[in-house]
């Protein structure tokens, strides 16, 4: 090694730059004029009856209306879960006949409009009046008269369909391998399922099931087909009907529908936190200063591998 190497000074270390976008700033600023456009040409504009949407928006008919609404995603949900979770094992059994009796329900309900599905239901009473066990006859009128009841079971048993794929799709998602060491061990498959597959499975059904929640209550606007107007879908149309006012009633209604919809997206958010902590990467120093620069900041799921201390630059 000569004097002249050994006095060379080192290089400076890269300090990477992003690259500017000014097609994006120029874009953002015409979407927000647009949208400003739009809500100061509304707030201006009589016909959206602002005084009406004002005197309604907290009227108790409108907030026990939103109650009714709850308990419809509550309840459906509920059943929907349960019965998705018993079909999406039925689908992955061994047994030939629970699998096709799952594909066929699957196939139903989720190749007809839930719509349709639920002007079925609310004519069900007038298909059955009673069941006939041979020994006994059970009257159905009482129940069948039940809108709520109905409506209550035409979303869920539609839920169920999709919930159904979303935890097979999660169960899949387990390794292979975890099914064969408890084959080792001795376990039953029903035992495997619920002992070994289904706990790792949540992490990724959960997430999902978040969105079918905040979908079912947006769904429930569709039970007027039952029919049953008690949800604040039906209850706004039917004070929007006496005013002859529609549109502020909708407002009214898509008020409510937002709100409830936002404190649902804050805890699905919380939950899908919860979930992926879990989920890691570790790099090493250099590696993740690398990443840094490139990204402009350390990304929140990373961990540096050898417990070397970051130095952006490095």
């Amino acid at each position: 090694m000569t004097p002249t190497d050994t006095a060379r000074p080192s290089a400076a270390p890269i300090q990477a730059k992003p690259l500017r976008h000014p097609g994006r700033w120029i874009a953002a600023a015409v979407v927000l004029a647009l949208a400003a456009w739009f809500i100061i040409g509304a707030l201006n504009n009589d016909n959206y009856g602002w005084d009406v949407y004002r005197q309604y928006l907290l009227d108790t008919r409108i907030a026990t209306a939103a109650l009714h609404t709850l308990a419809l995603t509550v309840l459906s949900m509920l059943i929907g879960v349960v019965l998705g979770v018993v079909l999406a094992v039925m689908r992955m059994s061994p047994n030939p006949v629970l699998r096709a009796v799952a594909w066929v329900y699957l196939w139903v309900f989720r190749g007809t409009p839930v719509y349709v599905q639920l002007v079925f239901w609310g004519l069900m009473g007038s298909l059955y009046q009673s069941l006939n066990l041979g020994f006994t006859e059970i009257d159905l009128q009482a129940l069948l008269s039940n809108m709520f009841f109905l409506a209550v079971i035409g979303l869920a048993l539609n839920e169920a369909a999709y919930m159904a794929e979303i935890v097979r799709s999660g169960i899949q998602a387990v390794p292979t391998g975890q099914m064969e060491a408890s084959k080792a061990l001795g376990m039953s498959w029903s035992l495997t399922m619920r002992r070994t597959v289904l706990p790792q499975a949540m992490k990724i059904i959960i997430p999902p099931t978040g969105n079918e929640v905040i979908s079912m209550l947006k769904t429930t606007s569709l039970v007027v087909a039952v029919p049953y107007s008690l949800e604040l879908y039906g209850r706004s149309m039917d004070i929007a009907n006496a005013l002859f006012d529609p549109v502020p009633m909708l407002l009214v209604a898509a008020t409510w529908y937002l709100a409830v919809t936002s404190v649902l997206m804050v805890g699905q958010h919380y939950l899908e936190k919860h979930y992926d902590r879990g989920v890691t990467r570790e790099l090493t120093g250099r590696q993740l200063a690398a990443l840094a620069d490139a990204e402009g900041s350390i990304p929140a799921n990373m961990t540096v591998a050898d417990n070397q201390p970051y130095r952006k630059g490095n």
